[in-house]
Order: C-alpha cells, then structure tokens, then sequence
C-alpha cells in the first residue's frame, strides 16, 4: 500500500477547516492517564537506509540454531503452502461480506472450521481471532455470558503468563477476576486435589492449559470432571500440533471440554518476528451463538446448489453493539488460509509425525542436557515438546554465552518465574532439528558450564508455595 505523506502546511491546512488548533486536540477526549506518552523512538530514517536494516536484520534468522518455543514454534512449512497462499486470490482477498463473489474465499475458510473442529473433537469452530491470547479472552467471555451469575474464573497456574496478562487487560474492565491455581512444585501441573479450596465456590469456568507454559501435560481428565463437577464450564488452551497425537478437549474427561482455543502460528505460519498469527476457537453446539467472531456455513439455493455464506453474525456490525457477543471486526484470513494448505498437505498421520518427532527430539534433547553435570531436568510429569532445566549459573549468562556460539538456547524463566531462582532455561526442539543440532547445543552447554564451574557453586531452586502464580 502507498504511503503518501502529508506536508506540515497540508496538516495546518486541514486542521484549519476543522477549528482544531492542532493534532494533539483532536484526542483532547482520552485522559491523559490513559495515553502512552513518549514513545522514545530512534531518528526516522529514509527509504534506503530502513530497506539495509530490514535486509540485515532479516540476514540473521539464517545465523541462529533455535531452541526457543514459549508459544511460537519453528517447524517446517511445505514450500506449497506460500506458494499457493501468496497467490492473488487469496494474498489479496477482502472480507467476504458479498457471499456471491466470494464462494471461493468462505469455502477455504469452510474447510478451515471443518478440520478445526475435527482436530478439537468439538461441534463447530468460527473462521478464526486475532491471536491465541485474545481468542482465550473471548472463551472466558462466552463462559461468563452463558454461566449468567459468576463472573469469576478459575485458570491453572501454568498457563502462560503472557496470556493471563491479556486475558486480565481485556476481560478486567468489565468486572471479571481471573484467579489462578497454584502448580505442583515436584511436577509442574496443577493436582485435582488442590482445586478443593474452591469447591462450592461459583465460576463460570475453569481454564485448562494443555501443555501448560513449562511444556508439562496436565491431567486434563480429572481437571475437567471436576470443573463440570463444580457447574463449570471448561476452556481448553491447547497447541495443535501436539493435538496430531494427544486427546482432543472435545474427549476430557466424561463429557468433554466445552471451548477450545490456541495460537494457530504452528500450523503453516512463520515466526516473523512475532506475527501475523491467528486464534482459534471451537465449541460445542449448545455454546455456538455466544461464540464471537465469523462462521461460515454451507448451504443450497434455490436452485439446490451448494453455497457458502456467513452465518450467526451477532457482532457489532450486524445488530445493537450493546447485543453483540464480540466486538471482534474480522478474522486474520490469509494465515487461515495457509493453516488449511498446511493442514491439507500434512493430514491427521502427517500432523501425528510432525507432533512425535517434536517430542522425541526434545526428549532427547533433555536427556543429553541433563547428562551434563549441573544440569537437571526441572519437574518429573510427562511434557509434549518443551520442557524446563535448570542449570547451575545463572540462566541469563548460560543463554547469552549459547547466542554467542549461534544458538538460542532457550527462554529464561527469571521474568515469569523469579520463585525458580534465575536457573530455569526453558527448552523446546521440533521436527527441525538433527541429532546434529542437538549435540552442537549439549556440547556448548558443557563447554560453558565447565568454564564456569571454578566460581562459586549455585544452589538449584524450585518452586515454592509462595510462587506469584
């Protein structure tokens, strides 16, 4: 898209014929307690100079060995996918307001909500959120709409942080407290027995993280038996991937979860720096009108030809905004699209291979790490494709000593989890990496704990009861 700049006199010009003295008071109406301020940003730079920086910076994704995951995985993508995502009917394709001229458009995302819902083993998925994290924002909404009295949630403590952040930003200003479940500190999930002290107690729901953020598998069964036990409803948070080999939500327990959501990058979509990615969700029948965002169903005319269309469209756009489930204007189509090819491509044993290579090859990555001595594998549960160790120095100096050698060792969980003492070093490795790979990282990793070794000696901390989660 063209960027056409505005000269100073063209803005005092414009600015004129409105009677606004300047640009500042066009937003006089937002409390200054609620602006950013200064944003604290570097000197502009040209045309030229921003393309060498995009170049050089985009030179770098080559140089790293990556062992980082955390919510956004690197894993192969099929050449054909892009191939045929970057094609002009779907790189350039707008909202399919008009079902007429866009059978093409709202059959893909068909297709999408179709393999979503199967995946999840739910009845019906909507084309797509914005991301994972205000996708499960949106899940705690429809359980607080649909629960009718409580406006509390209950999450476990392993949900990633990131996400309980912005599950607070969005849902908190409407009078919804998220409290949160306190993890095993031997194993890393959260026990049915310590969910007792809110028994009794009235939730709209109980979010359920699947694997949870340090990679550990929940026991989502009696997590979800006991929730439903409750009148809860239950959110699955879940990673696609892993669901080519783990129980799908729509299976916990006796009755299965009631929403599914999850971060949709792994399926086909590049790390890039962060985005574009999507969120999906899927749900079961009784739930579907609560559900925000598009769906698209399939139907005949009159002539009994089968045709695509958008369907349920309670949003803002279609009916009184203060009736509306979502104020949620569109849904991020061309990751979508790429996510089905992917899907396609791959199909279910496809998605299994890739799911069981990833844990094998973290698997395996543990145990070499863990043979290293002042290494050790944090908690005991089974984990999916990431899991946590701990590591006698400090976790920030081991990481920066691996990025000097190429390689991502991890993500430092001091920030999220400072109760683990500053020696916890989140890993994940997908179906990408060779044996090879694996061995150039416990071979660094041993190099650079021996070196350090003649310091002073660290004590490996694990978790207390005093955690802030």
């Amino acid at each position: 898209m063209p960027y056409i700049p505005h000269t100073e006199d063209d803005l005092q010009a414009m600015l004129a014929a409105i009677g606004a003295g300047s640009v500042e008071d066009l937003f006089d109406e937002i409390p200054a307690a609620l602006r950013a301020g200064s944003l604290d940003l570097p000197p502009a730079l040209n045309e030229m100079e921003v393309s060498r920086l995009m170049e050089e910076r985009a030179a770098q994704d080559g140089r790293w060995l990556n062992f980082i995951g955390a919510g956004a995985y690197e894993h192969h993508i099929p050449a054909a996918v892009w191939q045929i995502a970057g094609r002009g009917e779907y790189y350039t394709a707008y909202t399919p307001y008009q079902a007429e001229a866009s059978q093409g458009t709202l059959q893909t995302l068909y297709e999408y909500q179709s393999m979503m819902a199967s995946l999840t083993g739910l009845d019906v998925s909507n084309a797509s959120l914005y991301d994972g994290a205000s996708a499960l924002a949106e899940a705690v909404l429809m359980a607080v709409r649909a629960h009718k009295t409580s406006r509390r949630v209950l999450a476990v403590a392993g949900l990633h942080p990131v996400w309980q952040q912005v599950v607070k930003s969005i849902v908190g200003n409407q009078g919804i407290e998220l409290v949160t479940v306190p993890y095993c500190t031997e194993g890393g999930h959260t026990m049915a027995d310590s969910l007792s002290a809110h028994e009794g107690q009235d939730y709209a729901a109980l979010i359920v993280a699947q694997p949870n953020v340090f990679g550990v598998l929940e026991e989502a069964d009696a997590l979800t038996d006991w929730a439903q036990g409750q009148g809860m409803r239950v959110i699955a948070v879940v990673n696609p991937t892993s669901l080519g080999i783990l129980k799908a939500p729509g299976e916990w327990g006796a009755k299965g979860a009631d929403i599914a959501v999850g971060e949709g990058q792994p399926l086909g979509a590049p790390l890039s720096s962060g985005g574009p990615y999507f969120g999906f969700m899927a749900c079961k029948q009784e739930l579907v009108r609560q559900m925000p965002g598009r769906i698209v169903g399939r139907t005949v005319d009159l002539e009994g030809r089968e045709g695509f269309t958008l369907t349920l469209q309670a949003r803002e756009q279609h009916i009184r905004r203060s009736k509306a489930t979502s104020n949620i204007c569109t849904n991020q189509g061309l990751m979508v699209t790429a996510a089905t090819i992917y899907m396609s491509l791959l199909g279910p044993d496809g998605l299994a291979k890739v799911a069981a290579a990833s844990h094998a090859n973290t698997r395996r990555l543990v145990e070499k790490l863990t043979a290293i001595p002042g290494v050790e594998r944090l908690f005991s549960e089974p984990f999916f494709h990431e899991a946590v160790i701990t590591v006698e120095p400090p976790a920030g100096e081991v990481l920066r000593a691996l990025k000097a050698q190429g390689i991502l060792g991890g993500l430092d969980l001091g920030e999220w989890c400072p109760e683990l003492g500053g020696h916890a070093i989140l890993v994940c490795a997908t179906e990408t990496k060779s044996e090879a790979d694996l061995d150039r990282y416990a071979e660094h990793l041993e190099r650079i704990i021996a070196k350090r070794s003649q310091g002073p000696a660290c004590t490996k901390l694990k978790p207390n009861e005093n955690s802030k989660w």
